[in-house]
């Protein structure tokens, strides 16, 4: 472009040449700040709009597994449901549940049983174990195997 046609020389006088008196045309002016400048106060319709997600620093909390769990009270008024679906069977007086295949992780204490039950269960609290052994039960746990 010929220096004669450039908008410079026709805005000789003029002290911003057509960029305003804030931004003039250089650095961020226009734009809000440099980068995430502004992210919590005049940009942060884009946040929600974009769904845009803000940098962390510093420790993060260690998030913990969700396991399904049931309640030894919830689990004698589901037995039978479990024996209809096949997770758990009449042997003798004692009926076998295996809260594995029926979708539980772990039993708890929680409530009362008075009826012998043989639960194959991954995890176990010490009160459920008690208030099975009481009623006549017993609870197997898988054993880990030892690496040599």
């Amino acid at each position: 472009m010929t220096t004669a046609k450039r908008k410079t020389r026709k805005l000789r006088g003029s002290r911003c040449h057509g960029w305003g008196r804030s931004g003039q045309h250089r650095d961020s002016g226009m734009l809000g700040g440099h980068g995430n400048a502004g992210w919590k106060r005049h940009k942060w319709s884009a946040v929600i709009r974009y769904d845009l997600q803000m940098g962390s620093r510093g420790f993060h909390p260690v998030r913990q597994k969700i396991t399904n769990a049931i309640n030894v009270s919830d689990l004698v008024l589901q037995l039978d449901r479990m024996i209809e679906e096949g997770s758990a069977k009449q042997a003798g007086n004692i009926v076998e549940v295996d809260l594995g295949k029926a979708g539980y992780q772990k039993l708890l204490g929680n409530g009362g049983i008075s009826q012998p039950l043989r639960i194959i269960v991954a995890k176990t609290s010490e009160r459920a174990q008690e208030k099975i052994g009481r009623a006549g039960g017993e609870i197997v746990l898988p054993t880990k195997k030892k690496e040599d």
